[in-house]
Order: C-alpha cells, then sequence, then structure tokens
C-alpha cells in the first residue's frame, strides 16, 4: 500500500514541502530513499522504539520511504514524525484521508515523545501559501507557529496524541495567537534606559545620530569608559520595528532554533541585539556549515551587531563584513549548496586606544610605544572603516558626575526624535518612489545626488576635509548621509554648514592624530 504524508524543510530563511511516499511490499527492509543525510536514516530507530513503547504495531512488509524530490538532499531529525504516521496510515492503523491536509513536523524521542525543531515559522508560512489546512507539530512550537494566520496549527506532545488528532478522537483544538495584539503589547519592553549612563552626552548624540539614521558606529575609548553600555542601549532608542520587519526578523530566528522563551508569543518585537565574542570564527558570524545556518550577522538582522574589542577580531573574519555591510545581504556558496540570507544590520563597534587601553585616559598614564599604537589601531583595514559612518572617542567621566543624581534625557525622549527624523526619511523616499529605502544610510548615488545637495560653504568645509583628513570617496558619502541625518534630526529641509560640520567631526579615526592611514 502506498501512503503520501506532506513535511517541509528549510532551504535559507524559506521552507520547501516535501512529500513523504511510503510504500509496503513484501519483505522485511525498512529503506529511506531520496537523499537522506545520517539523522534522516537514523529514523528508523527512533520510530521503531517509539512503536515498541506505546504498543504500535511496526508493520511486518518491506517499508521504502521515499523523500522527494529525490535529487535534493535531505536534512534533520524533522522527518522522524512524517515517516511515522506515513508507516501507520499504511498499515491501517491511522486514518489516511487527513494527510493530505496537514504539513507534519516533528523529531521523536524514543518513547514516542516530540521534541521542537527548527524553522517552524518558515514552514507554517509554506503551509499556508501551499493551501495547507494546517500544520502537526511539537507542542513547544506551537505559538511559534500560530504567528501565522489562516491556518490550523495543532501543537502536540506525542506520537499518540498525533494518531488520536489524525483519527478524529481528540478534541484537541488549534493553537490561537492574536499576532498584531501581541505585537503592540511587547514593543517597549525594555529593563535598560539611556537614562542610566551618567555623563557621555556627545557620545549620545552621536547614537542619537546613528540611530535616526541607520549609521555604523565605532566607539573608540579607555577601558570602563562606558563603551558597551552605551551599546546595549541602542535598541531602546532605534524606531519599533514594523510587523512586517518583526515577522522577517522572527523567520530567521526560527531557523536558527534560537527564539528561545523570551519571544512575545513567539514573535519577536523588539530589535535584535547580538554581540559574539571576538574569538566567534567566519562561519559563526556571516553563516554557512552543514546544514547551512545564518551567521550573526543574520540574526542581527533589522537589528545591531555589537562587536566590542574590535582589533581582537580574527582580520580575515572582520573582512568579510565589507560585502553585507553595503549590500545587506550575504550569499553563502559551498560545493553542495547555495543560500541567501538577509544582513540589513547596524554595526556598533568597540575598542581601545591602544593594547594597554589607556591612551587617551585623563589620568592613567599609557605604557605602549607609539610603534605599538600604530600597530594596533591598524587592525583594522582602511576599506573596513571606510564603511563605519560614525567615529566617535568615549572619554570616562568624571567621579563627580559618577556619583551624582541621574539627570540625562530617558531612552523614551531620545527615541521620540529618531522616530521623528524617520519618518521625515521614510516620506521623502516614498514620495519619490524609493520603497526599498528606508533609511539614510540606505542611500544610493542618485538620492546622494538628489537629497544632499550642499550650498558653497558646506562644499568648501567639506572639500578642506577631504584634503586635511585624506578621506576616501566612500568616506566622503559617508560624511553626506551622517550630514542628511543630522538635518532631519533638527527639522531642516537642507543640509547646512552647521550639519555638515558636526558629520565631519565624526570621522576622527582619519586624523593623523591617530596614526591610522
Amino acid at each position: 500500500m502506498l501512503v503520501k504524508t506532506y513535511c517541509s524543510t528549510v532551504e535559507g530563511i524559506d521552507a520547501r514541502t516535501i512529500t513523504v511516499e511510503v510504500n509496503l511490499s513484501p519483505g522485511i527492509r525498512f529503506l529511506v530513499v531520496g537523499l537522506p543525510d545520517n539523522a534522516v536514516r537514523e529514523s528508523q530507530q527512533r520510530i521503531t522504539a517509539a512503536f515498541a513503547n506505546n504498543q504500535l504495531r511496526m508493520p511486518g512488509f518491506n517499508i521504502l520511504v521515499n523523500l522527494a524530490p529525490a535529487d535534493m538532499r535531505k536534512v534533520g531529525s524533522h522527518y522522524d514524525l512524517p515517516i511515522a504516521i506515513g508507516i501507520l496510515a499504511a498499515s491501517q492503523q491511522v486514518a489516511v484521508e487527513p494527510l493530505s491536509k496537514f504539513i507534519v513536523i516533528g523529531e521523536l524521542s524514543l518513547d514516542g515523545t516530540l521534541l521542537p525543531v527548527k524553522g517552524a515559522l518558515p514552514i507554517a508560512i509554506q503551509a499556508r501559501k501551499e493551501g495547507f489546512e494546517g500544520i502537526i507539530l511539537p507542542a513547544a512550537n506551537a505559538r511559534e507557529a500560530a504567528v501565522v494566520q489562516n491556518l490550523k496549527v495543532y501543537g502536540v506532545h506525542n506520537l499518540t496524541e498525533v494518531i488520536s488528532l489524525l483519527n478524529g478522537e481528540s478534541d484537541l483544538q488549534p493553537t490561537t495567537m492574536d499576532t498584531r495584539a501581541e505585537y503592540f503589547a511587547h514593543l517597549d519592553d525594555f529593563d535598560i534606559d539611556f537614562r542610566d549612563v551618567k555623563g557621555q552626552a556627545e557620545v549620545k548624540r552621536a547614537l542619537e545620530i546613528a540611530a535616526a539614521g541607520g549609521h555604523n558606529v565605532l566607539m573608540i575609548g579607555p577601558p570602563g569608559a562606558g563603551k558597551s553600555m552605551l551599546a546595549k542601549r541602542m535598541p531602546t532608542i532605534t524606531p519599533p520595528m514594523t510587523l512586517a520587519e518583526a515577522l522577517e526578523t522572527t523567520k530567521i530566528h526560527s531557523v536558527a532554533g534560537k527564539l528561545g522563551e523570551n519571544s512575545a508569543g513567539g514573535l519577536l518585537t523588539a530589535r535584535p541585539f547580538r554581540a559574539p565574542h571576538h574569538i566567534t570564527s567566519e562561519v559563526a558570524l556571516v553563516g554557512g556549515s552543514v546544514p547551512p545556518q545564518p551567521g550573526e550577522i543574520s540574526l542581527a538582522h533589522n537589528g545591531i551587531l555589537f562587536l566590542d574589542e574590535l582589533p581582537e577580531f580574527n582580520r580575515r573574519t572582520l573582512e568579510v563584513l565589507r560585502q553585507p555591510l553595503d549590500e545587506k545581504r550575504i550569499t553563502i556558496s559551498r560545493a553542495k549548496y547555495s543560500v541567501d540570507y538577509p544582513a540589513n544590520f547596524m554595526l556598533i563597534a568597540a575598542m581601545n586606544p591602544c593594547p594597554c587601553g589607556y591612551r587617551t585616559h585623563p589620568e592613567k598614564p599609557c605604557t605602549c610605544t607609539p610603534a605599538a599604537q600604530a600597530r594596533y589601531l591598524n587592525k583594522i583595514s582602511g576599506p573596513l572603516m571606510d564603511r563605519i559612518d560614525i567615529q566617535v572617542e568615549v572619554i570616562p567621566v568624571a567621579v563627580e558626575s559618577m556619583t551624582g543624581r541621574r539627570e540625562g534625557e530617558s531612552s523614551a525622549q531620545i527615541r521620540e526624535r529618531v522616530v521623528a527624523a524617520r519618518e521625515r526619511q521614510r516620506q521623502r523616499f516614498q514620495q519619490d518612489g524609493y520603497t526599498q529605502t528606508h533609511c539614510n544610510a540606505m542611500m544610493n548615488p542618485e538620492q546622494m545626488e538628489r537629497y544632499c545637495q550642499l550650498d558653497d560653504e558646506s562644499i568648501h568645509l567639506v572639500q578642506e576635509a577631504m584634503v586635511t583628513m585624506g578621506l576616501s570617496g566612500r568616506a566622503y558619502d559617508r560624511i553626506l548621509k551622517v550630514a542628511r541625518t543630522i538635518a532631519d534630526l533638527a527639522g531642516a529641509e537642507a543640509i547646512g554648514v552647521d550639519h555638515m560640520a558636526e558629520a565631519i567631526q565624526y570621522r576622527s579615526l582619519d586624523c593623523d592624530t591617530w596614526n591610522h592611514q
């Protein structure tokens, strides 16, 4: 007897439906074909044990399982449940008729319990797109998949619950979730605030500009100056994610299996903040491996990638950031696969000014030689530095300021200005039909020519800065984009000389005083 069940696999951040064909014929062999990996082939042992421990009959026939399309490699343990259900249906222990209505995924433990899987959200999205009535999956993934509306999501705990559901013997109700209500209910769930940071008004201003325009930032200063503290509070002042951004971000984290229990009902509503350690490998940062997984830059999509101790990262690892910083996505090509992952993130980096860390400290002396200082700074290549829009020094706060009361602005106050500036940008771009440009940092040369026109005084100022500081053409573009954002924060239609002067001062590492070429 031939029976078909349907499951799904993830390619990149999207899903593809897989047909599981189970055929029983005379014999005693169990065979899985269709390019299965070891995890899929080992499903025989898990299924056999789960049947025995739940008093289910393993048919005494030759069992042939085909995973179609057969020319595509099948990876993962989530094929356990659809194969098991196909065997039960072919041996008339489960009703066949409902199988065409559902996508079925799940890993079986030896006692029949269903274990959570990766990629439940993109799989649910694809199931609805292809017209399936519902999806049956582990209960731990139910709320994640329930983000998708107009799809019956059945979260089950074990194999016997699945059998009862398919045989019409269960009163299990689909998991439902009001996606919009969950989204709006958790938009401002932050337990940290910019008000916690004492002093550092200049740095806060730079980070406000970065948030308003989506610009990359490098903070340089001695240990304990507050660089990490400031970076961790960036998500509290960036504009809230739109519902579309939240769904896309959740898809990526679902594929990586990193949603966890802290997401609002399976939906990520706060912009991601990823802070990999400096020993992170190139693959972990950009993605890849077998099976392919999104890296830290994709997990930071629509959010912030924070690289602390920037010079301590492997230079080759840092250089791979250059393409995604420009193109906002990463293409990973290997001999057996090629996948695209989105990577539209804001880079926030921090570093000490020298190996000992105290070169710019107002009280502690630096013990590094000039040559050691230059070597340390030159660990960051010129092309990568060009792609960082804002470079700002962070000086330790005086003791008097540390012991005083908190008097700085709150994150909510700063965010209000940031949102207003982003809205000006959105209206400007949409009015002229640039629907794929969402902030000033994403402007292309045509848009810069249209929106970053300068008066004579500003032109003279930037020309002088280009010559004096030895700036590249890419650095010039970054200055214009930052100046446009500063003008937006001020509510100005045109870029003025004051806006240009402030933008130029955020190229501090390009100065000869930092010994950076």
